[in-house]
């Protein structure tokens, strides 16, 4: 019987046929699939003909179709809806994954291949785009260790092979610790929580098979646990076991872990000849250097530093004059936050939930996107690998461009978080593919679903990612959709976080889950006065956050990752009411792999870039301006990679922005 992973997939637009894929197929068709693409690779090492860009480098585009249904299928599973037997596979697999992937960057005959065709470059008559692939192609070979020779040679490979193990380890460790802690709550305990609280704890209690309500630590539920319950005994111990995830002892402990992966990253770093890692790591990006990237943080780090001081001050007195003679703590920080935005912004959080109904944002973003750029979503009825899961099919004009599959509930097989993926990405060669996106998200299941206006802009910003992939308009894989500058690719997701912030689109779908009734416009203007409300504790939690990460990286591998974190967070004159909003153990975006490492200050870097281009819709006709959004689609979205990040943004804009914007954006602006 055929592998169905290996099989012709006859399903609508090529959809895998989750319903006949069995685990037990995974590890056969991982072996298949790793050798034709080996005996791929081989034949065009092997090709007797005088090195081409077709015959070697557009060879390269068409190969390993095999690898990436399995692969495809294999990763999003394992993410998103994992069980033992997933995670002994991906265990199994990450250190054969990294082994195939290090033969093929050390081919050193493939390599010799490329390297002449890059040395010919200039006489090739080639596209922007074809010459774009000819240069990342090469740059990627030689940042992959293809020039080293004997014993760093075989050190590079056993470097990404041990990396490879040991970010697959702590992202296992992180989700066993999330997965297996909870708080039983007695009915007592959910006084004065709102009823969308106690319903999300109720369904997470029922999911964990618990005797009632239960608080885990999904951020879905534990962030507005924190937020609204009055029970400050309570709110510590959820606090502070939200905080040692990863840091508990024992096997699922992730610190010794960060310490070998930094260690194994300046290694890595020096065989190629570079001071650290994040010189490494920086010289693909927009940002290009650490002090760039430094001076970047530290101009947002000192103003909104000083309003969460000022913003600590007030929640203190709010605190002494409940009758809690203590310092301001994190467990508190949220609560009395809660209740100031309530006074300030006469604004109630229990109130406002029910007018974001996931099934209404949904619409909303994909009403967003059709006034844009024109896209159309017609549900499809197909067997995906979980029940929550939803499939649309997206087209424009009748033509079909996508299918967007959601996957928004939080569960105990998920790992936390939220991302987007392709399952098959957009080319047009060797054949043309319309891409299979999928979101990912961890919201709190109840019925009706009801988001948080924080998990409604998540939302957005994913789907943002979704947009990157479906619109995208290039001809080789390599530089399709998100695969950009890592300072880039969060751009077009936190762009469209915009669009859930215009009067108009909360107007129409921001409708009461049992009224029916739209928001009124007093409670939308306090919605939007309190935009930035509490945003120096945000900006604090997150830059500190990309400063240990890019100090981790910028120097010696420090042996006591706890130490340098400490000793980080010191120098910075870190509120002490306030933690990173990553730890270093359960970093996944650093230590999951190399994606973010180096690399999470990205988020700001692309926020300085998003708030100037929302400001140039503005500035032209308004939020769904249609000439702003064909040049966005135009100079951003539909081209990938296949042009350096800031020409395209300056395509799109006409110059590169400053941060003043994002400080405005922010509220942090000097006044």
């Amino acid at each position: 019987m055929t592998n169905p992973l290996l099989a012709d997939w006859t399903t609508p637009f090529g959809i895998a046929p989750f319903d006949r894929i069995n685990d037990d197929d995974f590890a056969p068709a991982l072996d298949t699939a790793l050798a034709a693409h080996t005996a791929e690779i081989d034949a065009i090492a092997g090709n007797a003909d005088t090195p081409t860009f077709a015959n070697t480098i557009e060879a390269l585009e068409a190969v390993g179709a095999e690898l990436d249904k399995v692969l495809g299928v294999f990763f999003t599973v394992a993410g998103a809806d994992s069980n033992p037997a997933r995670e002994d596979l991906q265990r199994a697999f990450s250190p054969k994954l990294a082994a195939h992937f290090a033969d093929v960057s050390g081919n050193k005959a493939l390599f010799s291949r490329v390297a002449a065709v890059w040395e010919q470059r200039e006489t090739l008559d080639l596209t922007d785009e074809q010459a774009r692939v000819l240069m990342l192609t090469h740059r990627g070979f030689v940042r992959s260790g293809a020039a080293l020779e004997g014993a760093e040679e075989t050190r590079m490979k056993e470097i990404k092979s041990r990396l490879a193990v040991l970010g697959t380890q702590f992202t296992q460790n992180l989700l066993a610790d999330e997965r297996s802690w909870f708080m039983s709550l007695a009915e007592r305990d959910l006084e004065g929580l709102p009823d969308f609280v106690v319903n999300a704890a109720r369904a997470a209690g029922a999911e964990k098979e618990a005797d009632g309500p239960v608080v885990t630590l999904s951020r879905s539920l534990i962030v507005p646990f924190l937020q609204f319950s009055p029970r400050r005994d309570l709110r510590e111990r959820a606090f502070r076991a939200w905080e040692a995830r990863g840091a508990n002892g024992g096997e699922t402990d992730n610190r010794d872990i960060a310490a070998e992966i930094l260690s194994l990253r300046e290694e890595r770093a020096k065989l190629l000849g570079y001071e650290n890692f994040a010189a490494y790591k920086l010289e693909t990006e927009m940002a290009k250097t650490p002090d760039a990237v430094r001076a970047l943080l530290m101009d947002v780090w000192e103003p909104a530093k000083a309003q969460a001081n000022a913003d600590a001050a007030k929640l203190t007195e709010m605190m002494q004059a409940d009758g809690v003679n203590d310092d301001l703590a994190p467990w508190d920080w949220r609560y009395y936050a809660e209740k100031r935005r309530a006074a300030e912004h006469d604004l109630d959080e229990a109130a406002l939930k029910p007018y974001f109904q996931l099934e209404r944002m949904i619409e909303a973003s994909f009403a967003c996107a059709h006034r844009l750029f024109g896209l159309e979503f017609k549900p499809l009825d197909v067997p995906l690998y979980h029940a929550d899961c939803r499939a649309w099919e997206v087209t424009r004009d009748g033509a079909h461009v996508a299918v967007f599959i959601g996957d928004y509930f939080a569960r105990g097989s998920k790992r936390s978080g939220a991302w987007c993926s392709a399952m098959r990405a957009q080319a047009k060669y060797p054949k043309v593919q319309a891409p299979i996106v999928i979101n990912v998200c961890n919201f709190a299941k109840s019925d009706p679903a009801l988001l948080s206006y924080d998990d409604a802009r998540t939302l957005f910003h994913e789907f943002g990612h979704a947009l990157h992939q479906m619109l995208s308009d290039v001809t080789y894989e390599s530089v399709s959709g998100t695969s950009v500058a890592r300072d880039f690719v969060e751009l077009p997701s936190q762009l469209y976080e915009h669009w859930l912030e215009v009067p108009e689109v909360l107007a129409e779908f921001a409708t009461h889950a049992e009224t029916g009734e739209a928001m009124s416009r007093e409670m939308l203007d306090k919605v939007l006065g309190a935009a930035t409300f509490d945003m120096g504790f945000q900006t604090v939690e997150y830059v500190a956050s990309a400063l240990v990460d890019l100090s981790f990286h910028d120097g010696p591998a420090p042996a006591d990752t706890m130490a340098k974190q400490a000793e980080v967070l010191e120098a910075l004159g870190m509120p002490r009411a306030i933690r990173m909003r990553h730890a270093t153990p359960q970093f996944a975006h650093v230590f999951a792999g190399d994606g973010y490492s180096s690399g999470y200050y990205s988020y700001m870097w692309s926020e300085v870039m998003d708030a100037d281009a929302f400001q140039s819709f503005e500035d032209a006709g308004g939020p769904f301006d249609a000439d702003r959004a064909r040049a966005l689609e135009e100079h951003i979205l539909s081209t990938g990679g296949s042009q350096d990040a800031a020409e395209l943004y300056v395509a799109f804009r006409g110059r590169l922005p400053g941060v003043d914007a994002l400080l405005k954006g922010r509220g942090l602006a000097a006044a």
